[in-house]
């Protein structure tokens, strides 16, 4: 099962760099990360998926994280109910005769034509990986070019309230 954290952390230089090498050092491999601004000033969202599966070496990950000095929370929203997407850029040979088939696709997918050339259209899509992955498969036959994809955010559904044991939210309290 794949592990999904959400971290808010200092935005400030080298945590990302102590992040990823916290993860090299423990020999985990991180499968996805996202990191961007949150909605407190100063404060980064980091969204890490990993795909480990022994619920032991996940708290140990989780549990490390929180020891980092520039980290101010670590949220394991794994079975938790989440909102989890990504999204991507296909850049697809596209001449004349192929340019309406792939816009039919891109609107069967709820994606959008972002750059059109004389050659290629550039398709962005979002949604849940397999939605992201359905559209490449699909897309395939026409000649991909070039495919960018951010990894996946995550944000909890709804209003979610911190257990009592702290499974939900672990914070350091250094803030």
């Amino acid at each position: 099962m794949k592990q999904t954290l959400i971290a808010k952390v200092e935005d400030k230089p080298g945590v990302l760099n102590r992040v990823a090498s916290l993860f090299r050092r423990r020999n985990f491999n991180i499968e996805s990360l996202a990191v961007g601004h949150s909605e407190t000033p100063g404060v980064s969202r980091m969204t890490i998926v990993t795909d480990e599966e022994e619920m032991l070496r996940r708290n140990v990950i989780r549990f490390n994280l929180l020891k980092l000095i520039n980290v101010i929370e670590v949220e394991d929203v794994t079975d938790t109910p989440a909102v989890i997407r990504e999204t991507a850029l296909v850049k697809v040979n596209a001449n004349a005769t192929q340019r309406g088939q792939i816009m039919d696709v891109a609107e069967m997918y709820r994606a959008r034509i972002v750059d059109v050339a004389t050659e290629t259209l550039i398709v962005e899509v979002t949604g849940e990986s397999s939605k992201v992955d359905s559209l490449i498969e699909v897309l395939e036959p026409y000649g991909i070019l070039e495919i960018m994809r951010t990894g996946k955010i995550a944000m909890t559904r709804g209003v979610v309230r911190p257990r009592t044991n702290g499974a939900a939210v672990a914070t350091n309290g250094k803030h």
